[in-house]
């Protein structure tokens, strides 16, 4: 079963991080929300099992599983704004009536593919300490954790299962074209990854959050703030 972590009361926002991390990136973010929250740890990350195989569609799969039935916004960084956005295609039975996507990368090039696909193939790197395994997960994930390892035979690792570098590039001018919601496209004027030529390419009314980089949400939770306006004006319409 996929972890979730629930707070608040109202209108739900599920809220979906980027490789590497888990639900609790969003932890300052989500106190902005005026209503319910639900934060995933995507599979084979944090306290989620992993996937025999990792794609856009997969993930949405087991992400729809523990979205409860009833109107919802959806909310991804990076990985998890291209799950957002396959999950408002309605193909994976939720309703989502709003979706954001925070700093997805939208433009990939042959050697950054083959990077990803060899560090898929690697197996996990096992660390004597959880400290070492924690300064690792952090890395890979770009952003702090506290509860990105997991303890094997022999020591401490980073919980993100390396195979899910293997996740490709995604479609996004497809998903935008066949989403059956409002998506807003958001980033933060520093991001290297999206940075704001490519997002407003991708769609010209995207939002780019002043003074922030590739992880606004937790570089500066209330940087994002437009972001969430805008889908909880679309959930409550």
């Amino acid at each position: 079963m996929v972890h979730v972590v629930r707070g608040g009361d109202g209108p739900l926002l599920v809220l979906l991080h980027g490789l590497g991390a888990t639900g609790s990136v969003w932890r300052g973010a989500a106190d902005s929300w005026p209503g319910s929250w639900l934060a995933v740890d995507l599979p084979g990350h944090g306290r989620s099992p992993e996937l025999d195989r990792y794609s856009f569609g997969s993930l949405a799969a087991s992400v729809a599983s523990v979205v409860p039935s009833g109107p919802v916004a959806v909310l991804g960084h990076s990985l998890g704004g291209v799950v957002a956005l396959a999950l408002a295609s309605g193909w994976f039975g939720v309703d989502v009536r709003a979706a954001g996507g925070l700093g997805i990368k939208l433009r990939w090039t042959a050697d950054e593919l083959e990077r990803a696909a060899l560090t898929a193939a690697r197996p996990a790197r096992v660390f004597e300490t959880r400290a070492e395994a924690s300064t690792w997960a952090s890395r890979l994930a770009g952003v702090p954790l506290e509860d990105g390892v997991a303890e094997v035979d022999g020591g401490w690792r980073a919980a993100l299962d390396p195979a899910a570098f293997g996740v490709g590039a995604p479609d996004v001018d497809g998903l935008l074209a066949v989403a059956k919601a409002p998506v807003v496209l958001a980033a933060g004027e520093l991001d290297g990854m999206c940075p704001p030529e490519h997002l407003r390419s991708a769609q010209p009314g995207g939002i780019v959050l002043p003074g922030v980089g590739h992880n606004a949400h937790v570089e500066q939770p209330a940087s994002i703030k437009p972001v969430l306006d805008r889908l909880h004006h679309a959930l409550v319409e």
